[in-house]
């Protein structure tokens, strides 16, 4: 299977029964997030390796309900496309507090 793209259709082989999903992000080249139906809590992300996955042709009967979860979720922001530094606070913040004010001598 060829590096797997924001949307592609894939099964998710990792463990137990393989379950139909959606590819959401590749945030690198050994991590793949997935939009799948979880028996248990619902429609969830779930962090995968890429060698789980395979590729599906058909759309499941889930694949709407993953498409909403897809639609309401922020897309993600990798550390390259972000502007600024490396992190912590912005230039303009504050970086010490008031000094204490006494009052009444």
């Amino acid at each position: 299977m060829e590096p797997p793209r924001p949307g592609d259709l894939v099964n998710v082989a990792s463990g137990g029964p393989a379950l139909d999903g959606i590819v959401f992000d590749t945030p690198s080249s050994s991590k793949v997030v997935v939009a799948v139906v979880d028996p248990g809590r619902g429609p969830v992300f779930r962090t995968v390796a890429p060698s789980t996955l395979s590729e599906r042709a058909n759309e499941g009967p889930q694949d709407r309900v993953l498409r909403l979860l897809i639609h309401r979720t922020p897309s993600p922001v990798h550390g390259a496309v972000r502007g600024g530094g490396p992190g912590g606070q912005s230039r303009t913040a504050h970086t010490r507090t008031a000094a204490h004010r006494p009052t009444g001598r």
